[in-house]
């Protein structure tokens, strides 16, 4: 990969991973959040185990193909390596990063990684997409894109992924909760374009997507594995059934 100018949210995330498919611009920016909000290695962490628990779920209850939305680098713990031999395909809208985690999984039987936009199903690769969205119920992973999103969009965009799948499918999804409203610098960074919800907020806007029992939970406090991570509760979460 090229050495870019300017950051990238998939690259930090990598970075507070602890993955190596960053730069020092990505480290840089990092850095910068966190002197005005706090570490975030933790928070990643937990979100990524909450990703990992959510898929095993699924794969043990019998899903075995998953369409992931703005998947970032993956690595450490991603989708392929949570439900091995299952059908993945990843999507991102950033070049660079699809270029990046296509190479990655690269030789990975099923595993697939192409140009897509969570808010525009129809344009992902029409081939690619039948791999995993080919009549049996499927996993859909929307995980650190909801804040990216107005309420209108997000709404659309989960009513279109509800149409593009079968009875029987599954969501995980999360949003950014209003842990930033307390740091108002770090918030500024994040610009206007970014969208804090309540739990109560974010039901709303699923649509007819039917959250499990499980409810809408601080990530860090669904299904764990054990005591719960001590993490701010900065992003909440679940699953939903279509």
């Amino acid at each position: 990969m090229t050495e870019p100018e300017a950051p990238s949210t998939a690259r930090m995330i990598d970075y507070w991973l602890g993955g190596s498919d960053h730069f020092p611009v990505d480290v840089a920016a990092a850095r910068a959040f966190e002197s005005a909000y706090g570490p975030c290695a933790d928070i990643f962490r937990s979100l990524r185990a909450f990703s990992g628990r959510a898929v095993r779920h699924l794969a043990a209850g019998g899903i075995d193909r998953f369409l992931v939305f703005g998947a970032g680098i993956p690595t450490r713990g991603n989708v392929h390596e949570q439900a091995p031999g299952a059908r993945v395909l990843y999507t991102d809208i950033d070049p660079q990063i699809v270029a990046a985690g296509a190479g990655i999984v690269a030789g990975t039987a099923g595993v697939g990684y192409v140009l897509g936009d969570a808010t525009d199903l129809a344009a992902i690769d029409a081939g690619a997409r039948a791999q995993v969205l080919d009549g049996a119920p499927a996993g859909l992973v929307f995980l650190g894109l909801a804040a990216f999103l107005d309420d209108a969009t997000l709404a659309r965009a989960l009513d279109a992924m509800y149409d593009a799948v079968p009875p029987g499918s599954r969501l995980a999804f999360d949003f950014d909760a209003t842990e930033l409203e307390a740091y108002p610098e770090a918030l500024a960074m994040m610009g206007p374009g970014f969208h804090m919800r309540t739990p109560e907020r974010f039901a709303q806007l699923l649509g007819r997507w039917t959250p499990t029992a499980d409810g809408i939970v601080p990530v860090a406090r669904w299904r764990p594995d054990g005591e719960p991570e001590r993490v701010p509760d900065a992003f909440w979460g679940g699953l939903a059934v279509k």
